[in-house]
C-alpha cells in the first residue's frame, strides 16, 4: 500500500503562484511512490479571501490529516495555517518531513538518471532483460 503524505505548503497570498507550485509538489510526492494529500485543490472552489470559506478549507485539511502517514513541508515560508498542520501532527505523533528547495527536484533527476543506467547496463549485459 502506497504512503499516503499529506502536502504541507503556502497557500495564502499568492493563491495562484502557490498553487503553481503546489502542484510541481504533488507531481514530487507521487514520483516518489506515495499517495499524496493535498488540500490546497480546495482553493479551486472556495474562496481563501473569505474567512469563513478559508475555515472550513483548513478544518476540511486537518481532517484528512488523521488517515496521513506523513506530513511533507514544501516552501521556504511556513505560514499560520502550516504552523496548525505541523502542530496536528505533532499531537497524533505523525512524521514530519521537511522537503528543502529544490531538494526533492534534484533527487528526483537522480533517480530517473540512474534507472536509466541500470536499465542500460542489464539491457547490455543480460539480454533476456
Amino acid at each position: 500500500m502506497m504512503k499516503k503524505v499529506y502536502i504541507c505548503a503556502p497557500l495564502g497570498g499568492d493563491v495562484e503562484g502557490n498553487l503553481e507550485r503546489v502542484k510541481r509538489y504533488t507531481r514530487y510526492a507521487l514520483m516518489c511512490g506515495t499517495a499524496p494529500v493535498v488540500p490546497h485543490f480546495y482553493a479551486l472552489c472556495l474562496n481563501d479571501d473569505n474567512q469563513k470559506e478559508r475555515e472550513i478549507g483548513l478544518a476540511a485539511g486537518l481532517g484528512m490529516l488523521w488517515f496521513c502517514d506523513e506530513l511533507w513541508v514544501f516552501g521556504q515560508t511556513v505560514t499560520e495555517g502550516m504552523k496548525q498542520e505541523i502542530q496536528f501532527c505533532k499531537h497524533l505523533n505523525i512524521k514530519t518531513r521537511y522537503v528543502p528547495p529544490l531538494y526533492g527536484y534534484r533527487l528526483l533527476r537522480l533517480s530517473v538518471k540512474f534507472l536509466f543506467e541500470i536499465t542500460a547496463y542489464f539491457i547490455a549485459f543480460d539480454r533476456s532483460f
